[in-house]
C-alpha cells in the first residue's frame, strides 16, 4: 500500500535534517522511498517561529499504521526531538519549533481515528502545500511505473 509521509523541520540545518530523516526512514522501513517531492519553504503554522522546510515521501509498505507511527516517532527522538504534545484549554494543539516532524498523511485509502493517530492527517486540507507535494509525488510515481 502506498503511504505518504510528510517531513518538516525549522531548527538547525533544515536541509540536512530532512536528508537525515529520509535516510533513517529508509533504514527503519527496510526500503528506499519510491518517490520524494521537492523540499519547500513554508511559514510556521499554528505558532510564531522560523520557516519550515517540508517534503513528502511515498513508500510501499505492508506495515500497520501503528507500527509505522512508532518507527517515525523513534526517528524523531533519535534526531533530538524532545517535546511532548501540549494542548490549550480548548483542546487545540500548541505547536513549537521542531528539529524534525514526521507525519503520516495518507495510508492508501485507509481511515484511522485513534488517540494519537488520525489518517488521513487532520491538517491535510488546512495546509495546501501538503496537497501540492502529494500531487508532485503521485506524478513521479506515475512516470516510474
Amino acid at each position: 500500500m502506498t503511504v505518504y509521509l510528510s517531513l518538516g523541520t525549522n531548527k538547525g540545518n533544515r536541509e540536512r535534517n530532512i536528508r537525515r530523516a529520509l535516510c533513517l526512514l529508509n533504514i527503519a522501513l527496510g526500503k528506499r522511498y519510491k518517490a520524494v517531492s521537492d523540499i519547500v519553504n513554508t511559514k510556521a503554522a499554528g505558532f510564531d517561529g522560523p520557516d519550515f522546510l517540508n517534503c513528502v515521501a511515498a513508500y510501499e509498505l505492508r506495515l500497520s499504521p501503528g507500527a509505522l507511527l512508532r518507527r517515525c516517532k523513534r526517528i524523531e527522538r533519535l534526531m533530538g526531538r524532545r517535546d511532548v504534545p501540549e494542548y490549550a484549554p480548548d483542546g487545540s494543539r500548541i505547536y513549537h519549533d521542531r528539529i524534525i516532524d514526521i507525519d503520516i498523511l495518507l495510508y492508501g485509502d485507509m481511515k484511522v481515528d485513534e488517540p494519537g493517530l488520525q489518517i488521513p492527517h487532520p491538517q491535510l486540507d488546512a495546509r495546501p502545500f501538503f496537497g501540492e507535494l502529494i500531487a508532485q509525488v503521485r506524478t513521479a510515481l506515475d512516470t516510474t511505473e
